[in-house]
C-alpha cells in the first residue's frame, strides 16, 4: 500500500543541509554574521544582487539571519567551501507560483564554479522536495558570468525587464531566465 508522504515544510526544509562535491550548503545562524557582512560589503556584489545594501553592515547580516529564522518566504543556504563561508544560495517564495532562484559570491571566489554548483543543488532540493513546476531566475544585462551560470543550470532566457536594486537606487534591465520542472528533469535524465 502506498503511504502519502508529505512534502516538507519550508520550515523543515530550511533546517536541511545539502552537500556537493566540493561545498556544504546550510542554514546560516548568528555566527555566521561577522562573516556574511564582510564577504557581502563588496559595491561589486551590491551592484549585481537586488536587496543587498550597499555598505553591507554586520547590522544588515543580523537583521538577514534573523528574519530567515522566522520568515516562511525563502529558503535560503550558506555556502562553505572547506568549511569556509563563501556565499549563499536560496529559493525567495513570495510568490508560490514562481519561486526565484537567487545567489552570491564573495568576489575571491569568483570563477571557480562555485556558483554553478551551488545552485545547480539548490534547484535539484526544490524540484525533488516541492511540488514547483518552475523556477525563475534573473542577472544584470551587465553581468554575463551570472547569466553563463543560469544557462548552464538549464535556464531558459524568457525576456528582459527592469528591476531596482538597492545598491543602485535605481532599476536596471534585467535579463530574467525560466527552469520548467520537465526541462530541469529531461536534463537529470
Amino acid at each position: 500500500m502506498l503511504q502519502d508522504i508529505p512534502t516538507p515544510t519550508l520550515r523543515e526544509a530550511r533546517s536541511c543541509v545539502l552537500e556537493t562535491e566540493r561545498l556544504t550548503l546550510r542554514r546560516p545562524t548568528l555566527a555566521d554574521v561577522r562573516v556574511i557582512a564582510r564577504l557581502a560589503n563588496d559595491r561589486r556584489i551590491a551592484e549585481n544582487a537586488r536587496r543587498l545594501p550597499h555598505p553591507y553592515s554586520q547590522d544588515h547580516a543580523v537583521e538577514f539571519v534573523r528574519g530567515i529564522a522566522t520568515e516562511k518566504s525563502e529558503t535560503v543556504f550558506l555556502i562553505e567551501n572547506n568549511h569556509a563561508p563563501i556565499g549563499m544560495v536560496g529559493i525567495d517564495w513570495r510568490e508560490p507560483e514562481m519561486p526565484e532562484l537567487g545567489y552570491w559570491l564573495g568576489v575571491e571566489y569568483w570563477g571557480q564554479g562555485f556558483a554553478t554548483e551551488a545552485a545547480r543543488a539548490v534547484i535539484d532540493f526544490t524540484f525533488e522536495e516541492f511540488d514547483a513546476e518552475q523556477l525563475i531566475s534573473g542577472a544584470r544585462v551587465a553581468n554575463p558570468a551570472s547569466r553563463n551560470i543560469l544557462e548552464k543550470c538549464g535556464f531558459q532566457w524568457s525576456g528582459v525587464q527592469l528591476h531596482r536594486f538597492e545598491a543602485l537606487g535605481s532599476s536596471t534591465p534585467v535579463d530574467c531566465f525560466r527552469l520548467s520542472r520537465g526541462v530541469w528533469a529531461s536534463l537529470k535524465n
